[in-house]
């Protein structure tokens, strides 16, 4: 907004008004150096094979398997910047923050058997070749159907409201409760006050445990080693398209073992007719 050349107004009196700093004018962003990269594509890697790793052995790991000598607070710093967290035990003395309400985890001992009773999300740290970027996904839990996803270069809880948006519009429906982890951007006000309108019982995963939303962490490990690793996408349009591809054969073609080698979308589109038969049959007896 600040014009250099203003024939009456300095850049020094448009800072001003404008309430920012007169050198954010001149910033240029720094990008990322090679060396980082690949640092945080190995520990990208890492952690999908094994996510309670802290940074001591992973210092040990970059330097026996890829002869990369690298600092311990270097990993700290890079993962910070990823978003990722070593799962561990904490001590039962830990005290959660009182900031923001979390909330119980509803689906143990759930039997969940019926599309649109339970869905979930997460994000996930996507490597490109300069920078990087954050994937939301919206999976229902039963038929493990991916119904909406967003791509951005911040990771904010407008990425996972647009995710969650895109999987309403697409099924014209809503689930029972949806489950998160216990992520900053899961337990804004944005967050619970949409599912709460929505009239959506919230779930969250317990502290570290990432075995509580299993389904969509096998799912970036499917998406990761099958597309984004491959390919590498120069920019986000490039990202953009070609996980839309690959979620399109992961819907429609791939075929699940755990689903009786049906895609996704046909099982989940016969859970929603049988759904309806019961629901029929109900008002009948009724």
């Amino acid at each position: 907004m600040l014009e250099k050349d203003h024939p009456q107004i300095s850049q020094r009196r448009q800072a001003a008004l404008l309430a920012v700093a007169r050198s954010s004018a001149s910033y240029q962003a720094v990008p990322e150096r090679e060396a980082d990269r690949r640092v945080m594509r190995l520990m990208d890697e890492l952690y999908l094979k094994d996510p309670s790793l802290g940074s001591r052995p992973l210092v040990t790991l970059l330097e026996r398997d890829h002869g990369i000598l690298i600092n311990r607070k270097r990993v700290q710093r890079l993962r910070r910047a990823m978003g990722l967290e070593a799962i561990w035990c904490r001590p039962r003395t830990t005290i959660a923050d009182g900031s923001r309400r979390k909330y119980p985890y509803l689906l143990r001992d759930l039997k969940i058997d019926r599309a649109n009773q339970v869905w979930c999300t997460d994000i996930t740290y996507v490597p490109m070749p300069v920078g990087h970027a954050y994937l939301c996904a919206v999976m229902d839990w039963h038929t493990r159907k991916v119904l909406g996803w967003t791509v951005s270069n911040t990771m904010d809880t407008e990425l996972c409201l647009n995710a969650l948006q895109k999987a309403l519009s697409l099924t014209g429906t809503r689930p029972e409760i949806f489950n998160t982890d216990q992520g900053s951007q899961f337990t804004s006000e944005e967050w619970t006050g949409r599912l709460t309108d929505l009239g959506i019982a919230i779930s969250m995963d317990g502290r570290g445990r990432w075995m509580d939303n299993v389904f969509i962490e096998r799912l970036w490990r499917s998406v990761k080693y099958g597309e984004i690793y491959l390919k590498e996408h120069a920019t986000l349009g490039a990202l953009r398209a070609g996980l839309g591809d690959w979620f399109q054969r992961y819907n429609e073609w791939r075929p699940h073992a755990a689903l009786g080698n049906l895609t996704p979308c046909v099982y989940y589109d016969r859970s929603v007719a049988a759904a309806l038969v019961e629901a029929g049959k109900a008002l009948s007896a009724a």
